[in-house]
């Protein structure tokens, strides 16, 4: 499974670049990006943007290990169906195609072990990174398992994520009631229809 942040990179975000762009922004708005109530907004949006894109700073492999302190513990291993859920864990993220707002999005994260498992925190914070990119609601997902699965060594994972898009909801098509929901499954997870009812 490859995506978009799969490859190393070196990268930081750049915020003076955003402040600039900004102002350019304003100014295409119509508006005076010197006036009172719009000199700050440019420094404001670089820092806010600095934050809500921090996964943007790092590739799957690179947050795995930022997450990767794991326990051993007795766990029957492969084959056997003890299982881990965390369950909405609520995340916000920003779609690619119009850096539109993905909001009341909440993943649910499973996987069976082999041997060692991952602090409950910890898939918390792959969930939260791997989010903080210009992002699909697929690829979050598909980031997450792939993360997941090297963190922990299992190939059996699930993500399930539901949101709400405002390119759908504030724009467009206008629905307010509209979620999106999507399913990674990986291993046992795709084959096995049980396994994926139990954390439904």
């Amino acid at each position: 499974m490859h995506g978009a942040y799969d490859k190393e990179k070196e990268m930081a975000i750049d915020q003076e670049a955003i402040k600039e762009h900004i102002k350019g922004i304003l100014t295409a708005l119509g508006d005076d990006p010197e006036r009172e109530g719009l000199k700050e907004t440019p420094e404001r949006v670089a820092r806010m943007y600095a934050e809500v894109f921090e996964g943007m700073n790092y590739t799957n492999h690179q947050i795995a290990e930022m997450f990767n302190k794991t326990f051993e513990e007795n766990v029957t291993g492969a084959g056997s169906s003890d299982m881990v859920v965390v369950k909405d864990i609520e995340v916000f993220s920003y779609c690619e195609h119009h850096m539109a707002l993905m909001y009341n999005m909440k993943v649910t994260v499973a996987y069976l072990p082999v041997g060692k498992v991952i602090g409950l925190s910890k898939i918390a914070r792959i969930a939260d990174m791997a989010a903080k990119r210009l992002q699909l609601q697929e690829r979050i997902g598909q980031d997450i398992a792939q993360i997941m699965s090297e963190v922990t060594g299992s190939k059996d994972i699930a993500v399930l994520i539901e949101a709400n898009h405002s390119c759908m909801t504030a724009r467009g098509i206008k629905k307010g009631s509209a979620k999106t929901y999507t399913s990674t499954l990986l291993g046992r997870f795709e084959t096995e229809p049980m396994l994926l009812a139990r954390i439904r």
